[in-house]
């Protein structure tokens, strides 16, 4: 039985909503099951963009699945108490590890501390559904990870990939398959996704219906795109040793747009479908 990761946010609701793979689920935040992907724990989850691409050399990706957004995303959060400009030092979640270098690639001149240190830190970073908790309850300044990233670059921000750990078992094509029937299937009826995820969840489900809409799960060539756009970003504020190419699970049809490419072919696509064809 394949040994699958979910994220234990709400944003894993469309991907599960009605999943019919026999597996077996084990539940994690994002930098926890970084460690068990590449530990053996788990055969394959959704992990942070950046952690995939410090171990790529023993990881391999579905080409059809990734959690990203183009825009504000509501789930990742930087909570400021000086305007951005101004703001010195941020103090981090630990459940993160994209979310933490994004930071550092917006606010390259910011000291990055830990969480417990928010009463003396300019800003705080929250993500996920502490994230979500936050904009209901706190009334300082919010500003969302998504939106400023589209701001800075004009391309989605792709959070979390999907990666399975070399070598890879068998059957994890045909998970990717009923992984995406189950987005579109939650698309098409995302009243009844909604209220399920409410109740799961505790959120309203006229808020979770507008959360759902934000996220987007397609890994097209605007996602690609945007992905390396990070990584190099990422490089740049020495939080990654080189970009690595993207190694999928298998070939795709086209090479030069789906396959382990360099740099320039992701960039010189224009457009991308926003859900998992």
């Amino acid at each position: 039985m394949i040994r699958l990761g979910r994220i234990s946010y709400v944003n894993m609701a469309p991907v599960f909503h009605r999943l019919t793979s026999d597996v077996e689920e084990v539940t994690g935040v994002p930098t926890e099951l970084n460690r068990m992907l590449v530990e053996g724990d788990i055969d394959i989850a959704p992990i942070s963009s950046i952690a995939y691409a410090r171990d790529a050399s023993r990881l391999r990706l579905l080409p059809r699945l990734c959690v990203s957004s183009e825009g504000a995303v509501d789930s990742i959060q930087l909570v400021t108490r000086l305007p951005l400009g101004r703001v010195k030092s941020v103090a981090v979640t630990p459940e993160s590890a994209t979310s933490v270098v994004l930071t550092k690639v917006l606010l390259p001149r910011a000291e990055i501390v830990p969480l417990e240190r928010w009463p003396d830190a300019d800003a705080k970073l929250l993500i996920g559904d502490a994230a979500l908790q936050s904009a209901f309850n706190d009334p300082t300044p919010h500003h969302d990870l998504g939106r400023l990233w589209l701001e800075r670059t004009g391309l989605p921000m792709v959070f979390a990939v999907w990666a399975a750990r070399e070598p890879v078992v068998d059957g994890l094509l045909e998970l990717q398959e009923a992984l995406v029937a189950s987005v579109r299937l939650a698309r098409s009826e995302p009243e009844v996704l909604a209220h399920e995820a409410s109740e799961r969840y505790g959120y309203p489900p006229g808020f979770l219906a507008r959360y759902f809409e934000k996220l987007r799960y397609s890994f097209g060539p605007r996602e690609r795109a945007g992905l390396y756009t990070f990584l190099e970003m990422a490089r740049d504020v020495g939080e990654l040793g080189q970009v690595p190419e993207l190694r999928f699970l298998r070939d795709e049809p086209s090479a030069t747009e789906h396959g382990d490419v360099p740099v320039p072919a992701l960039e010189a696509s224009a457009t991308g479908e926003h859900e998992p064809a």
